[in-house]
C-alpha cells in the first residue's frame, strides 16, 4: 500500500535519483545535493514546529510505493510566497488603442510585471518516477497536501497558488524565454530557472518593468504563453479537477499557467471530516474508498488511500492494512475525504452519521 509521508532529510539519495529523471524546468527538485539538503532539514523544522501563522516554511513530502518504502514521488508546500524575495510573475492584460480617425479598434494583449510581497500559499514540486505513473499515484501524492492543509489551516494563507511548469524542450531550451529572458540575462533557461531557487535578486536588477507587448513576440514564443510542459497535464488537471482556477498570470521564465484557489473550497478540504476508528479489519474493508491521513498535534503526517466502512453511531472501519500504513488504532482519529466523485457532505455521512452541505 503507497503512503505519503513527510520528507526526511534520510531520503537525500532518493530525492536526487527522482531529481536525474525530471528533465528541466522543475525548479522545486534541482540536482544540487547541498541545496535538497538544506531544504530537507527546512522541511523537517517546519514540520516539527508548525506555525500558527505562514512564514514561508517548506513542506515537503515523499510517496513510499508498497511495504518496501521505496520513495517514488515528491511533492511540496510552501506556506507563504513573497517577502524579502517577493513572488514575480506575469499577469496577462488586455490594452484597447483605438484611432477614430482610421476608425481602428485594437485589443492587444500585454504581460505586466507582478511583484508580490505577501502573497498565498504556494504547491508545487509534484514529481512521479516515470515507471510509477498512471497508477492513482499523481493523485495521493497531489491531494496529501490538501488534507494536511485542512488539519493545520492557520498554518497556511486562505488562498494557494501553483505555477505550473511551461513549455521547453529536451535541452531545456524555451520559447519564450528564448524571446524575452534572454534579451536581459543573457543565460540560458535552466541556469535561470536554478538561480532563482537560490536568490532572486538578479531579477529585481534585470527583468524589465513595462509592459510587454504580445504582438511583437516570435510566433512561437506567444503560442505558449499559458501552455502547460506535456510532462505537467497531468498535475495540472488534477488541479483543475480540484478547484484551482486559471489566475491571469504566467511565469516570468517560461511562461507556463499559474492557477490559484481558495484552500477551503479545495474538494479535498471542503468534503473531508474526522472520524473515529472504531475498529480495526483483519481483512479488507469493503465500503467507499477515501483518501485517510492520521491527525494529532504528535503525530507524524501520514496518508494512504483505502476503504472505509462506516459502523455503530458515527465510527468507522478501516483494514488492518491501512491503520498499520498509518500506524493507527482503535479509538485514534483521522481525517478522510472521498477518492472521487462524492457530492459535498458524502464523507460527512459516512463519518457522522449526518448530512451537511
Amino acid at each position: 500500500m503507497d503512503m505519503v509521508r513527510p520528507a526526511r532529510v534520510a531520503d537525500l539519495e532518493a530525492l536526487l535519483h527522482l531529481a536525474t529523471l525530471t528533465g528541466f524546468g522543475l525548479t522545486t527538485l534541482p540536482r544540487d545535493p547541498e541545496f535538497l539538503r538544506k531544504r530537507l532539514a527546512e522541511s523537517e523544522r517546519s514540520f516539527a514546529h508548525l506555525n500558527e501563522e505562514p512564514r514561508g516554511e517548506p513542506y515537503l513530502f515523499v510517496l513510499e510505493s508498497g511495504a518496501g518504502g521505496e520513495v517514488v514521488g515528491t511533492s511540496a508546500i510552501l506556506s507563504k510566497v513573497g517577502g524579502f524575495e517577493p513572488f514575480y510573475a506575469y499577469r496577462v492584460e488586455t490594452k484597447v488603442h483605438e484611432s477614430k480617425m482610421l476608425d481602428v479598434r485594437k485589443e492587444i494583449p500585454v504581460l505586466h510585471l507582478v511583484r508580490e510581497h505577501s502573497g498565498p500559499s504556494e504547491i508545487g514540486g509534484l514529481f512521479l518516477a516515470p515507471a510509477h505513473r498512471d497508477s492513482g499515484r499523481g493523485r495521493l501524492l497531489s491531494r496529501s497536501r490538501f488534507l494536511f492543509m485542512a488539519e493545520h489551516p492557520s498554518t497556511f494563507d486562505a488562498e494557494v497558488l501553483s505555477e505550473i511548469r511551461g513549455v521547453s524542450d529536451e535541452r531545456g531550451e524555451s520559447p519564450f524565454w528564448e524571446a524575452v529572458g534572454r534579451k536581459f540575462f543573457d543565460i540560458d533557461f535552466p541556469k535561470a530557472d536554478y538561480l532563482s531557487l537560490l536568490n532572486k535578486r538578479f531579477i529585481a536588477d534585470l527583468m524589465p518593468t513595462h509592459p510587454l507587448y504580445l504582438p511583437l513576440l516570435p510566433p512561437e514564443a506567444q503560442a505558449v504563453i499559458g501552455e502547460a510542459h506535456p510532462q505537467s497535464r497531468g498535475a495540472l488537471k488534477l488541479l483543475v479537477d480540484e478547484g484551482f482556477q486559471p489566475s491571469g498570470m504566467v511565469d516570468i521564465f517560461d511562461a507556463g499557467p499559474i492557477v490559484r484557489a481558495r484552500v477551503e473550497e479545495l474538494r479535498a478540504v471542503r468534503d473531508s471530516a474526522r472520524a473515529v476508528i472504531e475498529k480495526v479489519g483483519t481483512s479488507k474493508a469493503h465500503g467507499e474508498t477515501f483518501l485517510v491521513c492520521r491527525v494529532g498535534a504528535k503525530a507524524e503526517f501520514r496518508a494512504a488511500i483505502g476503504h472505509v466502512e462506516k459502523v455503530g453511531d458515527g465510527g468507522i472501519r478501516v483494514s488492518a492494512a491501512l491503520a498499520e500504513r498509518l500506524e493507527v488504532r482503535a479509538r485514534d482519529e483521522v481525517r478522510l475525504t472521498p477518492v472521487r466523485g462524492s457530492a459535498p457532505g458524502e464523507v460527512r455521512r459516512e463519518a457522522h452519521g449526518e448530512v451537511r452541505s
